[in-house]
């Protein structure tokens, strides 16, 4: 990726509104960013794989299995916000690097596993070093390059990473798992040595910030995301009125409603509510989330039907995926050579109109549907759109945010992102389970009754057609709603963001209009 080679420019006058003075080599600061960001997002896929492996060998049962999966995902948008806010305080190459020190120690903590409680104890500080270390990466892209073409450059590298994370993460899931499960806990070690070591020498550390922690506003929006990211999970995997559920999701908006409440009073709120009360952040923000619910589907669906129906190895199910990381990555250097030519509203509408036109694509897949003939073009046309929305969005989220908060805006993106994921997961996965039982019920209601009792093989081969056609209609009601929700991203895009390209080219104050 040409991206990947940022030289040493000089500052452009007025351009760049950092307490401190860029790193000269930007290509290795944007690098080691770049490999923190990558090592964060995929763990979110690699270790799905790897699940079944890790619950015989370490004894879990599978009432306790997704909570490898469930613990991380707590401690990751739970502190997410508060991850953000440390690093504008206290120096967010500091908390950058600590949070990248956290996720490597647990790391080899969790590859080494001999029980359950080691293993869910890892997984919960491994979410906690990616909450650290998330936002404050973003934030130093917008601190460390000057505003312009340098910095839509290493946003189209980072938008890229963190788009085609997941499926990487698939890919290297599949062939680590091949190996042994504890190497998809291993691979971060050399990674975050590497990140941590450059780290140190490469980036700048900002001043610390002005104020004193908000722990009101920090218990009340850890345990408020926490019990909301957790109703949404309970949801995906009972029903939303199950009573579980229905008490962490009004645990969750009671607290955030009172986040919200002790935000507007304190003199220095973890959440400054400027930050998304500004139109283009806001509109950003929303629309992340609302592309992210989409998004997190198609991965979740499309990786059972390749395995389950068209029968793929988990090694070659991971490599299925690989075009949807070429089209993310190419898409996001499109999109960062465009910013700087073309308003972001049209770039990422146009992303959204592919990525929804790819989403519906999936709706038509049947149990007898080819991976080349029915599923790769749509593949890549989502990944291209998806590569589209991200870069714009990355930028206008950050665009025109004061110094001090720039780690906490970044972790409203990040936050909504998780969300944004969680709650598509819930949502369509309830669609998806109401309208498969629906067709499993109509399709033996159409078996023939009566005459001689079948084979015991012909019962199997009914019952699997019947799975397998039930599976692809319950998942095509899915993408089909997941494809609406990334149309009407794009519909918000195209109305409310209305920041123009030639502003994401300074650091100045938003104009009126944007707020």
């Amino acid at each position: 990726m040409s991206s990947t080679t940022v030289d040493e420019v000089e500052e452009p006058s007025g351009s760049f509104t950092s307490h401190d003075t860029p790193p000269k080599r930007l290509g290795l600061a944007l690098f080691v960013i770049c490999a923190a960001q990558l090592m964060i997002v995929l763990d979110g896929t690699i270790v799905n794989i790897a699940l079944p492996h890790i619950e015989r060998d370490l004894g879990f049962s599978q009432a306790n299995l997704q909570w490898v999966i469930t613990i991380y995902t707590l401690a990751f948008g739970g502190v997410l916000l508060l991850g953000g806010r440390l690093g504008d305080l206290y120096g967010r190459r500091r908390m950058f690097v600590w949070g990248v020190a956290l996720f490597t120690l647990s790391s080899l903590v969790a590859g080494v596993a001999q029980n359950e409680a080691m293993m869910l104890g890892a997984r919960a500080v491994q979410g906690l070093g990616g909450a650290l270390a998330a936002p404050n990466a973003l934030a130093l892209i917008t601190t460390t390059f000057p505003a312009g073409k340098e910095r839509n450059k290493a946003m189209g590298v980072f938008a890229a990473m963190s788009g085609a994370g997941a499926a990487i993460g698939l890919i290297l899931g599949g062939a680590l798992t091949e190996i042994d499960w504890r190497w998809n806990f291993f691979i971060n070690l050399p990674i975050g040595i590497v990140v941590a070591f450059f780290a140190q020498r490469i980036l700048t550390e900002s001043e610390d910030g002005r104020g004193s922690l908000d722990v009101p506003g920090a218990i009340t929006s850890i345990v408020g995301l926490s019990a909301l990211v957790y109703g949404l999970t309970h949801a995906a995997s009972t029903s939303w009125g199950d009573a579980t559920t229905v008490a962490y999701l009004a645990v969750g908006v009671v607290l955030l409603v009172a986040f919200v409440v002790i935000e507007t009073r304190v003199a220095h709120p973890l959440l400054p509510m400027r930050i998304p009360g500004d139109r283009t952040r806001g509109t950003s923000y929303f629309v992340m989330l609302i592309v992210g619910a989409g998004m997190f589907a198609m991965f979740y669906f499309l990786g059972i039907y390749i395995q389950t129906i068209l029968g793929y190895s988990a090694l070659k199910t991971g490599l299925a995926f690989l075009p949807f990381s070429v089209g993310i990555v190419v898409a996001a250097q499109v999109a960062s050579f465009l910013i700087s030519r073309v308003d972001p509203r049209w770039i990422s509408g146009a992303g959204a109109g592919f990525a929804a036109v790819g989403m519906w694509g999936f709706t038509h897949l049947t149990p007898q549907s080819t991976y080349a003939a029915n599923l790769l073009p749509w593949i890549v046309v989502l990944a291209f759109g998806l590569g589209l929305i991200f870069v714009p969005l990355t930028l206008t989220a950050v665009h025109a945010v004061e110094h001090e908060d720039s780690s906490v805006a970044s972790a409203v993106l990040n936050t909504m992102q998780q969300v944004g994921g969680t709650l598509g997961l819930a949502t369509l996965s309830t669609i998806f389970v109401n309208n498969m039982g629906d067709k499993v019920a109509e399709l033996t209601a159409r078996l023939p009754q009566g005459g001689p009792a079948p084979s015991k093989e012909a019962v199997a081969a009914a019952q699997q057609a019947i799975a397998h056609e039930a599976f692809t209609y319950g998942a095509s009601r899915a993408y089909l709603v997941a494809a609406i929700m990334i149309a009407v991203g794009g519909v918000v895009t195209l109305l409310f963001l209305t920041v123009r390209h030639g502003e994401l080219a300074s650091d100045g104050a938003a104009p009126a209009h944007m707020g």
